[in-house]
């Protein structure tokens, strides 16, 4: 994986917000942003990144997604099986749909199939609606996913 020749890579700014730092002088403002990136081709990744201003924090935010991207398997134009993951309190259902259903996800989860390249899948958001902990769910399920010939190549050795 070269991430830095990455072709027509589309970013999507799935979170920012304002964190404040208090000192003995007063309040210092930052901005926390949650970045996902995609080429909608199988790869996909998130970042983070945390600045004075907004515009540097997205910038951060693409660095870091960069340096994270993974593969997905994409069959049809979706997934090859269901996969559930947690991370803290966010549990993520994702489930394989038939051609012509769309992408039923909610804002955070939308925005990391969306990317990866998927046209028809069904999502279920459990537990916390926290969109960092979502992304970080639903691409931890992604990464679980194994097609047919992974499977049966697992098998036989």
């Amino acid at each position: 994986l070269n991430s830095n020749r990455l072709e027509v890579v589309e970013e999507r700014v799935v979170n920012i917000s304002r964190v404040v730092n208090v000192v003995k002088g007063g309040r210092k403002f930052s901005f926390s942003t949650i970045v996902v990136i995609g080429d909608k081709k199988g790869r996909v990744a998130y970042g983070h990144g945390k600045a004075k201003e907004v515009p540097d924090s997205i910038k951060k935010a693409i660095k870091d997604a960069k340096r994270n991207l993974i593969n997905v398997p994409i069959i049809n134009g979706t997934i090859p099986h269901i996969s559930q993951e947690k991370f803290i309190s966010s549990n993520i259902l994702l489930k394989p749909a038939k051609k012509g259903r769309g992408i039923i996800a909610s804002g955070a989860v939308r925005a990391v199939v969306e990317l990866a390249g998927y046209t028809d899948i069904v999502t279920k958001s459990i537990g916390s609606s926290n969109k960092t902990n979502a992304v970080k769910a639903t691409l931890k399920a992604l990464s679980q996913l194994k097609t047919k010939e992974e499977i049966a190549s697992l098998k036989s050795s």
